[in-house]
């Protein structure tokens, strides 16, 4: 692999510092304490990276960076920052954005499958224990092998009510069906309808095919996702969504190894989120997935205030460093500064140390895997300006682009299609007709029973008739009798 590899401008200080193209897989960590550029830093990279041609998914967590789909304007401050970097005259230029949201406010509606979603990512985001993610899977089991589609909540809820009902017919192939965690299941979808999670769930659903295409002129597309309500409101939810994509990524993108550029770069802001009070197999899942996706072309950036908040196993899997200022008020906050000192490859021009908490706004220590894989020793770095613009689009901007977006009208709207819960209802409606009926029949016969029994009486008139002639009979064999003995004694 040549040292001159193929490489994108990130910023300069006392030399360039650069990502190679075919390093950008090997994921990435954008840190630093709020106010200090992060945004800007991740605007410079997903604008970078689509213009290699890369599909980009990243998270509007504030609501500021939709300007990446508008261009820059010419300004002192960044003028003099490009002339420093030899990148006057500034090319400003927007980049082509597809805008969702979950809730269908500001972009195309983005929708998930409950059985996209699966049980791992749902037991999470109910916040369900070891016991009741047993039964969840055992639910989605049942759920295959009957047939029922779990599309939205209301499937998934009409499922739990099946099995609290009918959990006995099940017990000898699946197992017991415990009662108690089916309710606490229940509880917990009751709490997590309050948190606007029905939202995220139905159809049409996005496929994983929506977000890898570029656009007409060859550029990746830039996937940005309105969340500044979802995570606002909804921060599991949130989560959920990006560790979705994430799995997607990892089950569906084929092996490709080390490309020129890669297939798909994926930006998890505030990735604390995904972590947070996270059971520790999951962490491994996350961790094994994060290490094996970079072989499919798929590079990861973790953006967050604090080092300490990613795990060291997934910590130790990104190449690629921005770290931004960070303040050391706390004693956790000192933690977090010797921490992230001592990632980096040593520098003896750069007391990484005390440089990290005197940083300025858009300054940086930089490190990146060189063309052979290795970590450049880190760098104090002035980072580069966008192209794009730093700052949110006016509502007239983004409604202008969802007009002109080629999903227009695809994803817009819902779609209630027939699933668990119409079949489930179908099924409880032919089963209480089909009770109904033998019902009828039981009744029918005990009817017919009845009145065979009744049809064997006789009436007053046939009872009067038929005593009259056992009483004429009688007379008669009476009279016979004597006659005939009267005549044997003469």
């Amino acid at each position: 692999m040549s040292e001159h590899a193929p490489s994108i401008l990130l910023g300069a200080g006392t030399q360039p510092a650069t990502i190679q193209t075919r390093m950008i897989n090997r994921h990435g960590l954008i840190a630093g304490a709020t106010g200090t550029g992060k945004t800007v830093t991740l605007q410079v990279l997903a604008e970078q990276f689509a213009r290699l041609g890369t599909p980009v998914f990243v998270a509007d967590i504030k609501g500021d960076l939709s300007g990446i789909a508008a261009s820059g304007k010419p300004h002192p401050k960044i003028s003099a920052r490009a002339e420093k970097m030899g990148l006057e005259p500034m090319h400003f230029q927007a980049n082509p954005v597809i805008f969702w949201d979950v809730h269908g406010e500001k972009g195309h509606p983005f929708r998930l499958t409950i059985s996209e979603i699966g049980p791992v990512v749902l037991a999470r985001l109910l916040g369900l224990n070891e016991l009741q993610e047993d039964v969840l899977n055992m639910a989605f089991q049942i759920a295959d092998d009957q047939g029922l589609l779990l599309l939205d909540f209301k499937d998934f809820e009409a499922l739990l009510r099946h099995l609290d009902e009918a959990g006995d017919e099940y017990q000898s192939q699946y197992g017991r069906i415990s009662s108690a965690s089916l309710g606490a299941i229940m509880r917990a979808v009751t709490g997590f309808k309050r948190e606007g999670a029905e939202h995220l769930f139905g159809e049409p659903a996005i496929a994983l095919d929506d977000l890898l295409i570029e656009s007409d002129t060859g550029a990746g597309m830039i996937h940005v996702l309105a969340a500044d309500r979802l995570y606002r409101e909804s921060p599991k939810v949130y989560a959920a969504l990006l560790l979705w994509l994430l799995s997607e990524l990892f089950e569906q993108m084929p092996e490709v190894g080390d490309l020129d550029a890669p297939k798909f770069v994926l930006f998890f802001d505030e990735a604390h989120l995904l972590f947070d009070d996270a059971p520790k197999p999951l962490i491994d899942k996350i961790e094994q997935v994060v290490r094996l996706v970079r072989s499919k072309g798929v590079g990861v950036y973790f953006v967050t205030q604090n080092p300490l908040d990613l795990p060291e196993t997934v910590l130790g899997q990104l190449g690629n460093r921005v770290q931004h200022a960070l303040r050391a008020f706390t004693p956790r906050d000192q933690k977090a500064v010797r921490a992230a000192a001592q990632t980096f490859r040593s520098n003896e021009a750069v007391d990484v140390e005390t440089v990290i908490t005197q940083l300025g706004v858009g300054e940086a220590l930089v490190s990146c895997l060189d063309a052979k894989g290795m970590p450049t020793p880190v760098e104090q770095v002035l980072m580069r300006p966008p192209m794009s613009r730093i700052g949110p689009l006016t509502d007239e901007e983004r409604a202008a682009i969802m007009q002109r977006s080629r999903y227009r009208g695809r994803f817009d709207t819902p779609v209630d299609r027939d699933s668990a819960f119409e079949m489930l209802k179908k099924r409880t409606e032919e089963k209480h007709q089909q009770i109904q009926l033998s019902a009828q029949n039981a009744q029918d016969e005990k009817n017919a029973q009845s009145t065979a029994r009744t049809s064997r009486r006789q009436t007053p008139m046939e009872a009067f008739i038929s005593s009259t002639v056992r009483a004429i009979g009688s007379q008669i064999g009476r009279q016979l009798i004597r006659s005939l003995l009267g005549s044997l004694k003469r």
